[in-house]
């Protein structure tokens, strides 16, 4: 990848599902896929129910991994883009706006778009939001190459 941040950018505008992951207040680790919608490149909403597993890591433990990849390239030619952030569950003001980027993200993909009462109690779903705090790339000798994205 000659130009990492365009790699991130097009690995993430190509897919649709991240892989997250989580941990319990005990440090015992959960992935699962997600549908997401990037707010841009460091920022990505999804709608997920307050009882799941990693919905209740993300309360007891905010800090996740991300990974964003093509699981169906042949084998050698995948990019992908690793991240760590800080995930919440969205409320008030914040929110709106992810709401609007999941809409937007939603309808785009032919998909219904979720409102505020899809999304609050007692709706048995709630939107959740993970902020990038560092993301990279791997090159062809597996070390990263950090990915600075405004």
């Amino acid at each position: 990848m000659t130009d990492p941040a365009a790699g991130v950018r097009a690995v993430i505008d190509a897919n649709r599902y991240m892989t997250l992951g989580t941990a319990d207040e005990s440090g015992r680790p959960w992935v699962t896929p997600v549908w997401f919608a990037p707010a841009d490149y460091r920022e990505f909403v999804w709608v997920s129910s307050p009882a799941s597993r990693h919905s209740r890591n993300i309360a007891a433990r905010p800090e996740v991994s991300i990974v964003v990849f093509d699981s169906q390239v042949p084998v050698g030619s995948a990019s992908a883009v690793y991240m760590t952030a800080v995930a919440q569950e969205l409320t008030g003001a914040a929110q709106e706006r992810g709401l609007a980027v999941f809409a937007r993200e939603s309808e785009a993909q032919g998909l219904r778009v979720w409102g505020a009462a899809d999304v609050t109690a007692p709706a048995g779903h709630r939107l959740y939001r993970a902020a990038v705090t560092e993301q990279w790339v791997l090159d062809p000798h597996d070390e990263r190459l950090p990915v600075a994205l405004p």
